[in-house]
């Protein structure tokens, strides 16, 4: 049942609208549905295919059949908590991951979670993944730097880390990460497109120091500039995609464009379509969280008078309208 306290979207997509997932059989009739004849291995195949959420919540309940195939490990090697962002109380996603992560034995190998989650869980999954090679978070507010670094010291097998949003990484962390996930090949710290924002390279200066061998970054709406780039393409000679759009700050002067072009296979620039971003792209004015390192510094978010915060912002850079 869908609990009153529903936690408050950030950023919203568009919601699926399925037709009802359990199907029915006449009472009229005694012969078995016919989904019960399919082949466990295709059974699986089409349960898969709903996320965790739907199979915990419906799926298994429909059946022994469908039951007994959602308890095997092997359904749970890769576990999917795509949500709305309003579907369920947070307290019930918690626990709902939890289950599947039990389910998987120690199997799990990727994992997504959206719109929840906290640092303990985050360990809680940690302690029991050794083998994960794929983490994905987004808008995880509950989830801190310190949460993810602590956690990924039990991913020695990760290869790709995304991160859409939240939860906030610093250079530090990332430097962490390096060390502790070898076998890291993707990265991503995508975020929101701001107008104005100060000029901020440490993560990219951190990824290009630490991280040599990725194959594929991901900066979506980074404060990045031309020189947090170059150190990219110095410092990860192997890369084979750069995602920049909505880094306003970045120009690519001085044949940094050509040269992004005949290093990397695949360069999306700041201007570049943003028609196949799965997260919502609006451009924000100014980036007050990150202008300040995130509202630790301010204690709890809920007392800050913005109005007040946004005066004292300095802001250096250009501005940019992508309306007109």
């Amino acid at each position: 049942m869908v609990g009153s306290r529903v936690r408050k979207k950030i950023h919203s997509r568009p919601k699926l609208i399925r037709k009802d997932s359990n199907p029915t059989v006449g009472s009229s009739s005694s012969a078995p549905p016919p989904w019960i004849e399919l082949p466990t291995d295709v059974t699986a195949n089409i349960l898969q295919r709903l996320g965790a959420i739907e199979i915990l919540e419906s799926a298994q309940k429909v059946c022994t059949t469908w039951r007994t195939v959602c308890k095997d490990p092997a359904m749970w090697r890769v576990i999917d908590m795509r949500n709305s962002g309003d579907d369920l109380e947070i307290v019930n996603l918690d626990i709902l991951c939890r289950r599947a992560v039990d389910r998987s034995l120690g199997e799990l190998i990727d994992i997504n979670i959206e719109y929840f989650g906290t640092d303990d869980l985050l360990l809680y999954i940690s302690d029991r993944s050794s083998r994960l090679k794929r983490l994905r978070l987004a808008c995880c507010d509950r989830i801190s730097g310190k949460g993810l670094t602590k956690a990924v010291t039990k991913f020695p097998e990760l290869e790709e880390l995304h991160r859409f949003y939240r939860p906030w990484i610093v250079a530090g962390d990332i430097e962490t990460i390096s060390i502790h996930c070898p076998l890291l090949k993707s990265f991503s710290l995508n975020n929101r497109g701001y107008r104005y924002r100060a000029v901020d390279d440490s993560c990219a200066l951190a990824i290009a120091k630490n991280m040599p061998n990725l194959r594929h970054i991901g900066l979506f709406g980074s404060g990045l500039s031309d020189e947090g780039v170059k150190a990219i393409l110095d410092g990860c000679p192997h890369l084979e995609s750069l995602d920049l759009r909505r880094c306003f700050m970045v120009e690519l002067l001085g044949g940094l464009e050509e040269r992004c072009f005949e290093q990397i296979k695949d360069v999306r620039c700041p201007f570049d379509s943003i028609a196949d971003y799965e997260w919502d792209g609006e451009v924000s004015d100014t980036d007050v969280y990150a202008c300040f390192g995130g509202f630790d510094d301010y204690g709890d978010d809920s007392t800050v008078d913005y109005d007040d915060v946004i005066l004292d912002v300095d802001m250096t850079g250009w501005y940019f309208d992508p309306d007109n």
